[in-house]
């Protein structure tokens, strides 16, 4: 006779998760960008402006497909396979950036001030509860960013309710159509309950690269106020270099460095990279060893072969920068074609690989754009998801997009077509 144990539906919906579960279980936006992106691949026929996934940019996918076949003959890829790492990460990557940041941008920094995560979006959950959220006092500290739009990603990494706080940007108004958002150092507010300061350069999702002037006074601010000032660089530099602004990297023990892989046309890799003073690198450290024993090895090994062959800055200067610049101008020009800049203002291209389209007095949200754009096979991002922890309503955040480039520019005119139709749809509906 075979045992069999009473099992109904009922008891499986009757459990009940924790706060963490209760939290980390609800419908994100970032979950929602994901699941479009993943379902839009699978949908023939559908137009993917939307998602952060890089270009295959056919040079970088050769130059991979030779490197891997030489790596996999050689034994590497076997050997990385077959072994962990330390929490750290892997001991010869982190020696190989030390090196090149040292040599690169002369930094005092060595290999214990790297720390490798498993992509970018682990390491600044580390980050994000590690200064901020619920101290042993009870005091709630939280995440400053200083320059709303920012990273949709980041909304949603805390272990607290409201862990972030942002401020709204002056915006400058450009010719052609563009604007550029800079920070309001006047609005800013530093207090006793920030945790830390946080901004992505170049931004995603606007391409805004802020000013060397405007780190250099941010930086001043956080050790004025002893917090850590972390920056975001998964597309800036040295690497993946995309980036089309003058701008000066910037480095000290008081600042966090979060770099990645992704954008160098590897984000299966899932390798973030946080160059920090050694208590924080220990802190990571720890925080890897508990939660994931060690980082995955392939993109490190990867990422050192191309540092010991001195491949990832030219990559990143001869081929990936200039892909990108080229894209972001046609992409411009496509837009232009079909919107003017009294439908559609641009904000200025200084890097990453989106374009923020502010669709000024829309008699629509974006929301509503995005919902009647996705019926139609076109999936792009609606611009509220951007804004985490504003204090008041503000319209603009309801009227503004994120638009990926990199498809091919057959595709994106395809899109954009779509997207001019619904506009002036909106319009004549609302007069």
């Amino acid at each position: 006779m075979v045992d069999t144990f009473p099992f109904t539906l009922n008891t499986v919906t009757a459990m009940t998760f924790s706060l963490f579960g209760d939290k980390f279980t609800r419908h994100s936006g970032i979950t929602r960008l994901m699941e479009d992106l993943n379902d839009g691949l699978r949908t023939p026929g559908a137009i993917m402006l939307g998602g952060g996934n890089p270009a295959q940019i056919p040079a970088m996918t050769q130059y991979f497909q030779s490197l891997l076949g030489e790596m996999l003959a050689s034994g590497k890829l076997i050997d990385t396979l077959c072994n962990y790492d330390g929490p750290q990460g892997k001991d010869t990557l982190l020696h190989e950036l030390a090196k090149l940041l040292h040599s690169h941008f002369g930094w005092d920094i060595g290999p214990q001030n790297i720390a490798l995560t498993n992509g970018s979006q682990s390491a600044f959950f580390y980050l994000f509860n590690l200064f901020a959220g619920r101290a042993a006092d009870g005091r709630i500290k939280k995440v400053l960013f200083p320059l709303a739009p920012e990273y949709i990603g980041y909304a949603d990494a805390g272990l607290e309710d409201d862990l972030f706080t942002s401020t709204r940007p002056n915006i400058e108004l450009l010719p052609d159509g563009q604007f550029k958002y800079h920070v309001d150092f006047e609005r800013l507010h530093i207090g006793s309950d920030t945790g830390m300061i946080c901004v992505s350069r170049p931004t995603n999702p606007t391409g805004n690269v802020i000013t060397d002037k405007e780190l250099q006074k941010l930086d001043a601010l956080a050790r004025k106020h002893d917090v850590p000032l972390v920056i975001d660089n998964a597309y800036g530099l040295p690497f993946p270099g995309i980036i089309f602004s003058d701008a000066t990297a910037m480095w000290n023990p008081n600042t966090v460095l979060c770099m990645s892989l992704s954008k160098l046309g590897l984000p299966g890799s899932r390798c973030g990279i946080i160059v920090a003073n050694e208590r924080i690198i220990t802190a990571i450290r720890n925080m890897n060893g508990i939660i994931s024993l060690a980082p995955g090895g392939i993109g490190p090994t990867i990422a050192c072969e191309m540092l010991q062959r001195q491949d990832m800055l030219r990559l990143s200067e001869t081929v990936i920068r200039p892909f990108y610049q080229q894209r972001v101008q046609q992409t411009i020009a496509i837009l232009r074609r079909y919107l003017s800049p009294e439908r559609c203002l641009i904000h200025k291209p200084e890097g990453a690989i989106f374009l923020w389209l502010w669709f000024k007095d829309l008699p629509i949200t974006t929301e509503q754009l995005y919902q009647r754009l996705k019926q139609r096979g076109v999936l792009m991002v609606p611009g509220d998801h951007f804004f985490p922890g504003l204090d008041n309503p503000w319209p603009h955040t309801r009227q503004c997009m994120r638009m990926n480039y990199v498809p091919e520019p057959d595709k994106i005119e395809a899109g954009i077509r779509v997207l001019a139709e619904e506009i002036e749809r909106a319009w004549r509906e609302a007069s």
